[in-house]
């Protein structure tokens, strides 16, 4: 079993008085956040009693948080789940957590760095890569910059600082 864990939530909230929080989802879908049925948060296992998709956003209950103190007290934490416990990605898509550690070469196959952080602020996601000599620098996540992703991330080197 894979010890790497990925994010599939955060809670921003209590909502109401019985232990419900409010949740941002970085799953595709509500569906996809809503298969699993356990998530580790912190140092702890919450399990998932219900989940709600409102217009304000997601609403959940998990077993182990009964009032609106135990629900405020959540507030920040990441829900995550074993990276194993994911299906297969389709054709053509990877998974974040997937390209952390992957080394980067160019499209002549000369070595440049690894990934070390894929970051996203709002047009798209971003690889942060670190050479040999601890330099880092950011590329565009999109198909000139990285043309291919497979056992190693293919770079342009037209992306190259």
């Amino acid at each position: 079993m894979s010890t790497r864990r990925v994010t599939l939530a955060a809670v921003i909230g209590a909502h109401g008085v019985i232990g419900e929080v409010r949740l941002k989802l970085f799953t595709e879908s509500f569906e996809s956040f809503r298969a699993f049925k356990s998530y580790q948060g912190d140092d702890r296992t919450l399990t998932l009693k219900s989940a709600k998709q409102t217009p304000k956003g997601v609403i959940a209950r998990f077993a182990e948080v009964n009032d609106r103190n135990a629900a405020e007290a959540l507030r920040g934490t990441e829900l995550t789940i074993d990276r194993d416990a994911l299906p297969p990605p389709a054709e053509g898509e990877v998974y974040v957590a997937d390209l952390i550690g992957l080394a980067v070469v160019t499209t002549e196959g000369a070595p440049v760095g690894v990934v070390v952080a894929v970051e996203n602020f709002g047009a798209g996601d971003i690889l942060e890569i670190e050479q040999p000599g601890g330099k880092r620098f950011m590329v565009p996540f999109n198909a000139e910059a990285v043309p291919d992703v497979a056992d190693s991330v293919i770079l342009d080197p037209a992306y190259l600082p």
